[in-house]
C-alpha cells in the first residue's frame, strides 16, 4: 500500500483512476481487517491532500465504479463548503460549470440510467446547493431564471431540477443553523421569497401539463417544501389549492399532495383568511369521502392499517397529521360557523379512529392534539360555569353586572360558549373517554408485563409509554370532570364484560390503568359507590379465574387500583382490611413480579393510611397492626431480602402512627424480633466460633438485618433509637472484625487476595455497615445528641480500620 500511497499522491503525474478504483474495491471489499485499514489510510490520504479536488472530473469522466464516483464528490463538496472563498474567481466559474454541465448531461440520458444512479445525482445536486448557499445571488443572480427555463426542456430533467429546488428550500429554512450567517441567511431567505412566482409558476405548468408520475411526485414534494413560508396569495389567490385538492384522490400522488394540504392546514395567518381555510376543508372533505367512508367505525381504520400496504399505512399517519395541524389553528373559526359543523365533526371522528392504530407515533401525534383539545373545551365550560353563578342575581354583589366567558349569556338562560362547546362535541368526548379506557398506558407502578403471550416482570421503564400515560391521564381527567356520569358507565360496563367470560390480558390492563388514573376526579359519594364495585368485581373475578397468569395480570391489577385511592381506602375499614389482606396473599405468590408489586402497594399504602392501622377500628379485637405482628413471620417468609425491607419500611409507618410511647415501643419490639434474633443467633455462635463470621451465609444475612433496620428506622423516626441502642455495639465489633480480617487478608495476599470472593463478602459488610450509620443518624431527630453519642462509640474502630487499611495497601497505588 505504500507504492499505491505514494502513487496516488504524486499530483505531478497523470491520475492513475484505475489504482485509485482498485484501492477503493479493497476498501470496500472482503479482504482481511489490516488491508481494509490500509486502504482507508490512503484513501483518507488522498481526499485531505489540497490539491485532490483538481483530479474530480478525470475521476468522474473515467471511474466505473459508484464508490469512486462518490469520494470525488465528497472531494469537491470538501472543497466548496470549507475552501471555496480562497480560489480564485476563475476556479469558483469553473467548479460551477462544471457542476451544472455534469447534471444536465446525466438529467438528459435515458431515464432508465438516470434512476440507476439516484444516490449519484442526489449527491451531485446536493453540490450544487452547496455552492448556491455560497455564491447566490450576488455572484449567480440568474440562476433560478436559468433553472426554470432549462426545466421545461426535458422532463426528467424537470424532475431533477425539483430535487434541487426542495433541497434549497430546506437547506436555507431548516438546516443553515451553524452553516450560514443570520445576514446570509436573511438575504436567501428573502431572495427564494422574491423568486418564488418563478417556482410557483413552474410547478403549476408541471401540474398542468405532465402525466409523467415520478415528476408529478418530484414537484409536490418540492411544493411542500416551500407552502410553510411562502406569501399566503400564492395558496388562495391562484389554483393551487384546487390542483392540489385534484390530485390528493388520485392513488399514486395521495400521500405527496397531503404533505401539502397539511401544510397549508396548519398554516397561521390573519383573520381575514378564516373563511379560505373554512372553504380549503370543506372541499378537502369532500374529496376525502372518494377515499374513505364517512364516520368509518373505530375498528375499520385501524383494521385496514393493519393489513394494508406501506403506502397505506402512511396515508393514515399523513391525515392524522392533518387533522391536527388544521384544528389547532382553525378549529375555533369553525365552531362558529354553523353550516362548518357537520365537517368538522366528520373530521374529529375520522381522528378519533385514527387514534386506535396501533403505531406509536400515530398515537402519540393525535393524544398531543386530544390532550389540548379536550383541556381547552374543559377550560371554556369552566369559565362558563362560574359565569354563570358569579352573573346571577344573587351571587356575589347580587346585580348580575360581573361574569366570566360570555357575560350575562349562561345568566339570562342562553348556553355560554363552554356549554355550546360541550353540547357541541357531546358524541366526541363520549367517544374519548372510550379511546382513552381502551388505550391507556402503562403507569410506572405496574410492574407486570406482557411479552410475546407471556406474563413477566418488567426489568427495564420504558419513558415513552411513561410520557403518553401522563398525557392520557391528564386528557382522561378532563373528559371526568366534563362528564362524571358517562366516564363511571363506560368503566363499570367494560367491567362487566370482562366479568361476563369474555375478559383478556390486555382490555383488563387498560380499564384499570384507566380506573386508577382518574383517581380524585369524581365526588366523594360517586367515587365511593364507583370503587366498591370495582374492587368487589376484581376480587370475584381473582377468585374465579384459574391459571397463574391470569392471577398475575388481575393481582397486578387489583394493586395498582387500591393504590390510587387512599382517601377511599381510609374511608372504608373494610375495605382497606381485605385489600390489605388480599396483598399478604400476594406476597406468597411467587410469579415474577407480584410479590414485588405487592410489596410497594402494601408500602403504598401504609403511608396514606397509617393512622388507621395503629387505632381499634369498630368490631376488632385488635388494632390491625398488632394483628399483623402475631402472623408476621409467616407473612414475609417467602419474601426476598428487598421485598423484607419494604415491607419493614411499611410496618414502620404504622408504628410511627401510634401515639402512645409504650404501644410503640412494643409494637416495635415484635416488628424487630425477627431480624434480632437472627443477629444474636449469629453472635452467640460467633463467641463459640469466630469462624462462623467468615461464611458467606453468614455475612449476607448480617447485611439484611443492618438493611432491615435502615428501613425501619427511615420510616420510624425518633422511636428507633432504642433498637440502635440495641444495635450498634455489636455492630461496631464486627466492623472491627471485618476490617481485621480485610486488612490482614491484603496484608499477606496482596492484590490478589483484595479480589477474592472471601474478602470481597467481607468488604461488602464493611461498606454496609459504614452506610448505615448516616441515614441510621439522619433519619432521627434527635440528630445531635445520637451524634455525639454514635461518634464517640464507632469513631475509634473506623479510625483503626482507616490507619490499618492504609498501611496493608501501601504498594498497591492500584486498588482503591
Amino acid at each position: 500500500m505504500a507504492d499505491v500511497a505514494s502513487a496516488l499522491l504524486d499530483f505531478s503525474q497523470p491520475m492513475n483512476v484505475e489504482l485509485l478504483e482498485t484501492t477503493v474495491a479493497v476498501f470496500y471489499g472482503p479482504g482481511t481487517p489490516e488491508q481494509r485499514g490500509a486502504a482507508e489510510k490512503v484513501l483518507k490520504a488522498f481526499q485531505e491532500h489540497p490539491e485532490a479536488w483538481t483530479r474530480v472530473d478525470v475521476i468522474l469522466e473515467k471511474a466505473k465504479t459508484q464508490q469512486t464516483k462518490y469520494i470525488a464528490l465528497q472531494i469537491l463538496e470538501s472543497v466548496i463548503k470549507f475552501r471555496w472563498a480562497a480560489l480564485p474567481a476563475e476556479q469558483r466559474e469553473g467548479i460551477k460549470t462544471y457542476v451544472s454541465n455534469l447534471i444536465i448531461k446525466y438529467s438528459t440520458t435515458s431515464e432508465q440510467d438516470y434512476r440507476s444512479q439516484m444516490t449519484f445525482m442526489n449527491k451531485l445536486n446536493l453540490i450544487l446547493v452547496q455552492i448556491l448557499k455560497q455564491d447566490w445571488p450576488a455572484k449567480w443572480p440568474n440562476f433560478i431564471t436559468d433553472l426554470v427555463t432549462a426545466s421545461k426542456t426535458n422532463e426528467t430533467l424537470c424532475e431533477n431540477s425539483m430535487l434541487i429546488l426542495k433541497l434549497l428550500s430546506e437547506e436555507v429554512f431548516d438546516f443553515s443553523r451553524g452553516e450560514l450567517t443570520q445576514a446570509k441567511t436573511r438575504e436567501l431567505k428573502q431572495t427564494l421569497n422574491t423568486e418564488f412566482r418563478s417556482i410557483h409558476e413552474l410547478c403549476m405548468f408541471v401540474l398542468g401539463n405532465t402525466r409523467k408520475t415520478e415528476l408529478i411526485k418530484a414537484t409536490l414534494t418540492a411544493l411542500a417544501a416551500y407552502l410553510s413560508w411562502i406569501p399566503p396569495g400564492y395558496i388562495f389567490e391562484g389554483q393551487l389549492v384546487q390542483a392540489l385538492l385534484a390530485m390528493f384522490p388520485q392513488a399514486p400522488f395521495r400521500n405527496v399532495a397531503l404533505q401539502c394540504l397539511t401544510e397549508i392546514g396548519q398554516l397561521q395567518m390573519p383573520a381575514e383568511f378564516d373563511s379560505h381555510f373554512a372553504s380549503f376543508y370543506r372541499a378537502f372533505t369532500t374529496q376525502l369521502v372518494q377515499i374513505l367512508p364517512p364516520n368509518p367505525n373505530v375498528l375499520f381504520i385501524q383494521q385496514a392499517y393493519e393489513t394494508g400496504t406501506d403506502e397505506q399505512q402512511v396515508f393514515v399517519q399523513n391525515l392524522g397529521m392533518f387533522y391536527t395541524g388544521f384544528f389547532k389553528h382553525h378549529i375555533q373559526y369553525l365552531e362558529t360557523q354553523p353550516a362548518e359543523h357537520e365537517a368538522l365533526l366528520l373530521g374529529l371522528n375520522n381522528l378519533v379512529a385514527i387514534s386506535y392504530v396501533s403505531d406509536r407515533e400515530v398515537l402519540k401525534t393525535c393524544l398531543d392534539y386530544w390532550n389540548v383539545f379536550v383541556a381547552d373545551v374543559y377550560t371554556t365550560h369552566c369559565q362558563t360555569t362560574l359565569g354563570a353563578v358569579i352573573g346571577s342575581p344573587g351571587a356575589a354583589g347580587g346585580d348580575g353586572g360581573f361574569s366570566f366567558g360570555s357575560p350575562g349569556a349562561a345568566a339570562n338562560g342562553v348556553a355560554g360558549p363552554g356549554m355550546a362547546r360541550k353540547l357541541l362535541y357531546i358524541d366526541i368526548l363520549k367517544r374519548l373517554r372510550a379511546l382513552m379506557i381502551n388505550r391507556m398506558a402503562k403507569p410506572e407502578e405496574v410492574i407486570i408485563v406482557e411479552d410475546e403471550g407471556q406474563i413477566i416482570r418488567e426489568t427495564m421503564k420504558d419513558t415513552d409509554q411513561l410520557m403518553q400515560y401522563r398525557t392520557m391521564r391528564e386528557t382522561l381527567i378532563y373528559l371526568s370532570h366534563l362528564d362524571y356520569e358517562d366516564t363511571e358507565n363506560q368503566m363499570l360496563d367494560k367491567l362487566r364484560s370482562q366479568m361476563g367470560g369474555t375478559w383478556s390480558w390486555q382490555a383488563l390492563n387498560t380499564l384499570c390503568w384507566a380506573i386508577g388514573s382518574i383517581s380524585g376526579s369524581m365526588n366523594e359519594d360517586q367515587e365511593n359507590r364507583f370503587l366498591v364495585t370495582v374492587i368487589r368485581d376484581l376480587l370475584n373475578l381473582c377468585e374465579i379465574t384459574r391459571g397463574k397468569d391470569n392471577k398475575a395480570v388481575i393481582a397486578s391489577n387489583i394493586m395498582y387500583v387500591v393504590g390510587q385511592y387512599p382517601k377511599f381506602l381510609r374511608a372504608h375499614w373494610k375495605f382497606l382490611k381485605t385489600v390489605v389482606n388480599k396483598l399478604f396473599e400476594f406476597m406468597h405468590e411467587t410469579h415474577p413480579g407480584v410479590q414485588d408489586m405487592a410489596c410497594d402497594t402494601f408500602l403504598k399504602i401504609s403511608n396514606k393510611c397509617k393512622r388507621k392501622f395503629v387505632v381499634l377500628q369498630l368490631q376488632e379485637q385488635q388494632p390491625f397492626v398488632a394483628e399483623l405482628l402475631d402472623g408476621l413471620t409467616n407473612t414475609i417468609q417467602d419474601l426476598q431480602p428487598h421485598q423484607i425491607h419494604a415491607f419493614f419500611e411499611a410496618v414502620g409507618l404504622m408504628i410511627g402512627a401510634e401515639v402512645d410511647a409504650n404501644k410503640r415501643e412494643e409494637y416495635l419490639g415484635r416488628l424487630m424480633a425477627p431480624p434480632n434474633n437472627i443477629w444474636a443467633q449469629i453472635i452467640q455462635q460467633a463467641t463459640v466460633n469466630r469462624e462462623v463470621l467468615k461464611q458467606q451465609d453468614v455475612i449476607k444475612s448480617l447485611q439484611n438485618v443492618l438493611q432491615t433496620n435502615v428501613s425501619v428506622c427511615s420510616s420510624l423516626g425518633d422511636p428507633y433509637l432504642s433498637q440502635m441502642v440495641h444495635m450498634a455495639d455489636t455492630m461496631l465489633q464486627l466492623y472491627k472484625f471485618y476490617s481485621e480480617d480485610v486488612t490482614a487478608a491484603i496484608s499477606s495476599g496482596g492484590v490478589h487476595a483484595a479480589r477474592s470472593s472471601f474478602v470481597k463478602y467481607m468488604r461488602r459488610y464493611v461498606v454496609q455497615c459504614l452506610g448505615s450509620v448516616y441515614p441510621m443518624v439522619c433519619y432521627l431527630r434527635l440528630a445531635f445528641l445520637v451524634w455525639c453519642w454514635y461518634c464517640a462509640l464507632c469513631l475509634p474502630s473506623i479510625l483503626w480500620s482507616c490507619i490499618q487499611s492504609q498501611q496493608s495497601l501501601v504498594g498497591y497505588s492500584g486498588l482503591t
